[in-house]
Parts: C-alpha cells; structure tokens; sequence
C-alpha cells in the first residue's frame, strides 16, 4: 500500500506537464483518471472474492504487475486512446490488488477483533505515508529528469510489489459460521440498509479525494500560486492523513463508527467551504491541506471495520470490495467532471460546491448506520 498509493497520489502533479507536453485538453488527463477509478471499483468486488478463497500473495503479485506495466506506459505513449487504456484500464486493475479490500481482508484474518480497526488504521497511515514521501521525490524529479523519465521510474519502484507480496500469509479458510455462496453473500448485503447507506458515504469519499487529488494543484496554478505549493498541499495531506486514521482507528474503539464516518464527511464540507470563500494564500492552502489530510481516508478503516462488524470475514474481501466500488464511481465523477466542468467554463467553483453539498449529504446518511452483526457469519 506504501508503493501503490504513495505512486497514484502523485498523479494530480503530473496533470500539467502531460497535457502541455501533448497538446491536449485536461479532459484527457482526467477521463485517464477517472477510467482509472472506475476500472479499479469495477474490479474489486470479484478480486476481493479471489483473495478471500485463494488468499492475498497471487492478487498483490498480478497487481504489482500491472500496476507497473501501466505507470510505464503513461511514460511512453503518445496518444491519447492510449494513455487512457494505460493510465485508466491497467493503473486501474493493478490497484483493485494492491490497496484496501485486499490488504484489509488479509489483516482481518490474523488480528483479533478487537484490535481490527487499529490494525486497519495502521494499514492505512502506512500508506498515507506513501503519498506524503513520494510526492517530494516526484516534484525533485520532474524538475531534473521530467516527467517520462519520473513515471519509468515509479514504474520500476513498483516492481518492488513483486518480491513483497511472497511474505502474505496464506489464506486459512473461516471456522464456523453459515456457508454462502458469492451471490448469497451479495444478496444478503444487498437487503440491509445500512449498506447501500455506506455506499452513499463512500460514494461522496471517493467524489471529493479523487477531485482534490487530480486538480487541487492546477486549480492553485490558475490561481497565481507557485507549483510547488499544489505538491506541498497534496504532501501535507498525506502526512496529516497518517494521524487521522490512526486517530480514527482509535476513536473506533470507543464510539460508533457510523457516528465518526458522519462527523468527518460534515467536517470536509466546512473545510472546502472555508477554503474557497476566505482569501487565498499558500498559508491558506497549508491549513486546508492539513484538515482535509486529516480527514482524508480516515474514512477507509471506519468503514471497512463496518462492514466486517456487520457481516463477518467470510466474505470481507468481496463485501467491503462492492461498497468500494461506489466510492470508485464516486472518484470517476469527482476526476472526470473537474476536467470536464473546467474545460467548458474555465474553472472550479462548481465542483467545490458540490463537494460542499455532497458531503452534508453523505453525513446524513452515514449516522444512522449500526454497528452490529446483521446477518449470519
């Protein structure tokens, strides 16, 4: 998660010298992007089931490859059909086995219970530190090799996933509990409500970070503000998420999850209101970039540890995978209408009051949701 997620955040600093480079529009770039999102979310459910039935170490493995095979083709291609089958469909499928359900259903299965959500926590802050340590070395170099040369060389970096994935345990099948088929299990999901309400809240997750992430540095480059600045935002973002999942992790232990998950997505909305109507400065930016950071994938460990306390680990790694695909939908909009919104009216105002809005949305539906198990193990 370190490689994978430190690798993709670094994305949104690339959006400029690409499309500069090419000629091309940034509905390009965020089309690539957003493809990317949705490839990942499509994914996940199925990938999660193979993880669960075969365990973690062939799913890292594969994705580690893919996921290097489509950075390197970012590099060296020079159309756009094709940086959008390579950014989009094999970026895409490279993280569907790198990141969250995977790497959390693995975890799910060798921690007690009551030592899930740290556990998950930690996961995550390891990989937010990814994003914090990589996004320096990507603007380092970007101004000395450029931007083909920096991309080939994240792509070697993710080869590293390789070796790393032989040290997954292997899968020990679930003692107890009812035997269900996928369908079943879906099915299940499927009649509670509170599901389809986490999905709401991930939807709008996946809306905001992926927006934010991709065009949050050429939105301060519209407005004056050095290149550096956007870099330094989405590090401190990264930084700062390592705190808040930790924190979430522990808060989990002690409140309701649902009621966390509700306080952040009302915590984001306040912040983008703030940031976009008080007075721009890099000062400002650092503070915005500090309180999403906080409440960036703090999210991830609340409600993957949701969906374990409702349904049990026998399908984990498919269950939290399907809630993830909306939070994937969620980020292809939140990527593709930022370029696309862009393009035709010559900035961003529309999409952060839609963040605004959709977080108070997701709020509201993320605080009724129950902690308990809902439907047999």
């Amino acid at each position: 998660m370190f490689l994978s997620l430190g690798v993709r955040h670094t994305f949104g600093v690339f959006l400029q010298p690409v499309t500069q480079a090419h000629s091309w529009g940034r509905e390009v770039f965020a089309l690539a992007i957003a493809l990317q999102n949705l490839v990942w979310g499509l994914m996940q459910p199925w990938v999660g089931r193979y993880a669960d039935k075969h365990g973690a170490t062939p799913v890292v493995l594969a994705g580690g490859l893919l996921l290097a095979f489509g950075v390197g083709g970012m590099a060296l291609t020079t159309h756009p059909a094709a940086f959008v089958l390579f950014a989009g469909v094999f970026v895409g499928l490279g993280l569907s086995g790198t990141t969250f359900p995977v790497v959390y259903g693995a975890v799910s299965r060798v921690v007690p219970a009551n030592q899930r959500d740290m556990a998950y926590a930690m996961a995550m802050a390891l990989g937010s530190f990814g994003q914090f340590a990589f996004l320096p070395v990507s603007v380092g170099l970007l101004d000395r090799v450029g931007w083909i040369a920096s991309l080939l060389l994240f792509a070697a970096a993710l080869l590293m996933i390789v070796p790393l994935s032989r040290a997954l345990l292997p899968c020990k099948p679930v003692a107890g509990g009812v035997q269900t088929s996928a369908m079943q299990a879906l099915r299940q999901a499927f009649s509670v409500r509170d599901y389809h309400w986490l999905s709401v809240g991930y939807f709008v997750c996946g809306f905001h970070v992926v927006f934010i992430g991709v065009h949050l540095p050429a939105y301060l480059l519209d407005q004056g503000l050095p290149a550096q600045v956007g870099s330094t935002a989405l590090a401190f973002i990264g930084l700062f998420n390592i705190a808040g999942s930790l924190m979430a992790g522990k808060l989990a232990g002690r409140f309701s999850r649902s009621h966390l998950l509700a306080g952040i997505y009302f915590s984001r909305s306040v912040a983008v209101l703030l940031f976009t109507q008080l007075p721009l400065s890099e000062f400002s930016v650092y503070v915005f970039a500090a309180a999403m950071g906080f409440l960036w994938l703090s999210t991830v460990p609340l409600t993957n540890g949701t969906v374990a306390a409702q349904f049990g680990l026998r399908n984990v790694g498919m269950l939290t995978g399907m809630v993830f695909l909306w939070h994937q939908v969620g980020a292809f909009l939140g990527g593709w209408l930022g370029g696309r919104i862009f393009d035709l009216l010559g900035g961003y105002e529309a999409m952060w009051w839609m963040c605004i809005a959709l977080g108070l949305v997701a709020a509201a539906f993320c605080w009724p949701v129950r902690q308990r198990l809902l439907v047999p193990a």
